[in-house]
């Protein structure tokens, strides 16, 4: 006698070859009896069901349905399943931040004694979270420089099991070979994880390329207005649905139904943003290099960056839509107070660590995003005191040029 078929939610009824900016405007949940065209907002704790037997065999996952929102939320359920249909994954899972994502990845795959490997030049709070936080409970991280395949392959040990790299980073944009750490991961019976917050999936899509695991905050270009903090991962639906979810119904780093509706409705226009802010940051970079006040800009967009080519090969031909420079200076105190003295001279751009929105942010890496962690992995990474970062957004280029320009025309030294 054949076994029951397991009851599952709905599925959109979309053609299956709809191309990305479909999916990003249509694909979620089917709309409740009441057919409304926008996605519905589902502010609730808890969901009712029929009868006693239903909720147990709905607890036990025997059926697929709505049990609680802190693991199963309709409109948490939309943002998941848009997400994973963008960068091409099977599942998704939705967290409240892009840190309680990489801490749910951790908590979901490792255990005390395993090893991952690690980019040195990631996000400061991603450094302290797998150093300071999960070291405490026995889980070893080798950090190597991001661009170097062999040192990758070198820091390989017995117990490795995951891989984590962002690409491009955070704030010198440098970018890996996504395609050479999966093999190195996968030869060795580990998983690749890619933060592909920089890109999203509009412009890279690392899954194709052989990553196991896609990371986001979403609060960045996936929302793309700086309204909400939420966080996802990305992956197969082995991976999320027996991993992922189990640690998530304990652990409770939910993202709230409003927060997803936001982003759900932000992925919408991912793609023309990305469009948008790409091209005019292209421009500001080129506009950067020009300044004699400019020691250095980092751009994947730029011919002159170190991984050029393997940016526009990964990244569909763009460069982001964040730029990095170092201004002039003599040492570090010169270089932290020109830094300073070019933001706070800005009237346009707002001075904020967040990125990703439709207004054009700055900030000093090595005072902000970085700041917790040592000088010396400051240092290794390349993050100087005279680094600034512009995240750019929907502003007017030229004015964004002479608002940076207000400042770097009267350096004095």
């Amino acid at each position: 006698m054949a076994e029951p078929t397991k009851k599952t939610l709905p599925r959109v009824d979309l053609p299956a070859d709809v191309r990305l900016d479909t999916l990003a405007v249509r694909e979620g949940l089917p709309p409740s009896p009441w057919g409304e065209n926008s996605e519905a907002l589902f502010l609730t704790s808890s969901f009712v069901h029929p009868d006693a037997a239903t909720a147990a065999a709905r607890f036990a996952n025997e059926e697929e349905a709505f049990v609680y929102s802190r693991f199963s939320n309709p409109t948490v359920t939309m943002m998941e399943r848009r997400l994973a249909a963008l960068e091409g994954t099977e599942a998704c899972i939705g967290t409240s931040s892009g840190m309680s994502a990489i801490l749910l990845l951790v908590m979901a795959l490792l255990k005390a004694g395993d090893h991952v490997i690690c980019s040195q030049s990631v996000f400061g709070s991603t450094i302290k979270l797998l150093q300071g936080e999960f070291g405490k409970f026995g889980v070893q991280t080798t950090f190597v420089p991001q661009s170097d395949v062999g040192a990758w392959a070198a820091a390989v040990q017995p117990n490795t099991k995951l891989l984590f790299a962002e690409s491009p980073t955070n704030p010198l944009t440098e970018v890996c070979d996504i395609r050479a750490l999966a093999e190195i991961a996968h030869a060795n019976g580990a998983l690749l994880a890619v933060d592909n917050c920089f890109c999203s999936p509009a412009l890279q899509k690392p899954a194709a390329l052989g990553a196991d695991i896609i990371m986001h905050s979403g609060t960045k270009y996936l929302d793309g207005q700086g309204r909400v903090i939420a966080g996802a991962l990305c992956a197969s639906a082995a991976i999320v649905n027996e991993k992922f979810v189990p640690v998530m119904r304990s652990a409770g780093m939910s993202l709230s139904p409003f927060n997803a509706w936001v982003v759900l409705k932000g992925m919408e226009t991912l793609s023309i943003r990305m469009q948008a802010q790409s091209a005019r940051a292209l421009q500001l970079a080129e506009w950067l290099e020009a300044q004699p006040q400019v020691a250095r800009v980092y751009y994947p967009g730029l011919k002159s960056h170190p991984q050029h080519e393997l940016a526009m090969a990964q990244q569909g031909g763009s460069g982001g839509a964040v730029v990095s420079f170092i201004v002039k200076g003599e040492g570090a105190e010169a270089g932290r107070k020109n830094a300073f003295h070019v933001i706070d001279s800005t009237r346009i751009c707002s001075i904020t660590a967040n990125l990703g929105d439709t207004k054009t942010t700055i900030t000093h890496p090595a005072s902000t995003s970085h700041g917790r962690v040592t000088e010396n992995q400051r240092l290794a990474a390349g993050i100087t005191q005279g680094m600034i970062r512009v995240a750019v957004g929907l502003d007017d280029i030229a004015d964004i040029q002479a608002d940076l320009a207000r400042g770097l025309s009267t350096l004095t030294a």
